[in-house]
């Protein structure tokens, strides 16, 4: 199996070998904050399975165990660095995110209320304010 991904603008991209280890979706407020958003989804590889195949991500050290990795051009978090050996990705930086499926929640105390009835949430078609919007994202595929 082998899976790529990168940042929104391409900058940074990179390419997994073998089976992905677990995957889940963390609520916890460091997560929050890096992911701008009310959950980091992160799944863990070997780093002897992981490639940066353009580029490399920018590092910060948000606590004394963590280094989080993005790209310094477009600020996409790709990154969780916890070990020597192993490394949490960022799964909706993955080209099909829906190839690593989380199967687990951590830190549920952060997770914020509304968060339990957002399928009950209208939708609105993906439109922009002047209409389609026209996207200068990098494809989800290498170039």
């Amino acid at each position: 199996m082998s899976l790529s991904g990168g940042c929104q603008c391409g900058a940074v991209r990179f390419r997994v070998d073998g089976e992905p280890g677990r995957a889940s979706i963390c609520h916890c407020r460091m997560c929050q904050k890096a992911f701008a958003g009310p959950f980091g989804a992160l799944v863990t590889v070997e780093v002897a399975n992981l490639t940066w195949t353009r580029g490399a991500p920018t590092h910060f050290q948000s606590s004394d165990q963590i280094k989080r990795g993005f790209c310094a051009a477009c600020g996409t978090p790709l990154s969780f660095a916890w070990s020597a050996d192993k490394i949490d990705l960022a799964v909706f930086a993955f080209d099909d995110p829906s190839a690593v499926e989380p199967g687990v929640q951590l830190a549920v105390e952060s997770r914020p209320a509304w968060m339990d009835h957002l399928a009950q949430m209208p939708v609105r078609p993906p439109m922009g304010p002047g209409g389609a919007v026209a996207s200068r994202q990098h494809p989800d595929h290498d170039t």
